[in-house]
């Protein structure tokens, strides 16, 4: 009898062994599962937030416009620049200068932005920076408007000319 028992013992070890490592892959394979689930949940909510944020700006935007369409009047959406640079080489025309002119162009013209076309006087506008001299880290450029567009887009033609050069 007591190798009977021995026996029954034994298989009863087995199966509890069998049921426990059942029970232990369960387990290890829901947490596996979960933490792979909530990652990209992570993932996709914090994707929801920024086209919540897109859509929040888009309806200000259309907000604005049905407003202006409202009035039935043309209103200043954009400043394009276009620079033309006189008496220079690739090599003085720096791209970062260029991009520092441009912004500070677009600069001067923010505060007519959202005004009704109708109400900016376009000599004004060419006034702004018609003239003006620019102050960078090595050189001094002087802009001269050559060509002015006023639609829904503001379009400028703007002249550049290096006065002087430092060191």
């Amino acid at each position: 009898m007591k190798r009977k028992d021995f026996k029954a013992s034994k298989g009863y070890k087995y199966f509890v062994c069998f049921i426990s490592g059942l029970l232990w892959g369960a387990l290890a394979g829901s947490l596996g599962i979960s933490i792979l689930v909530s990652h990209k949940i992570d993932e996709f909510h914090e994707k929801i937030a920024y086209l919540e944020h897109t859509i929040q700006d888009k309806n200000e935007k259309l907000d604005k416009l049905e407003k202006s369409i409202n009035n039935a009047s043309i209103v200043l959406k954009d400043v394009f620049v276009i620079l033309e640079f006189n008496d220079l080489s690739d090599e003085q025309a720096d791209l970062i200068d260029n991009i520092e002119i441009e912004k500070a162009i677009k600069e001067k013209y923010a505060s007519s932005l959202g005004k009704e076309v109708k109400n900016l006087d376009a000599d004004i506008l060419v006034q702004v920076i018609d003239k003006r001299i620019l102050r960078f880290d090595e050189a001094e450029y002087q802009l001269t408007v050559k060509k002015l567009v006023l639609s829904d887009v503001l379009k400028l033609w703007v002249g550049v000319s290096l006065l002087e050069v430092t060191s």
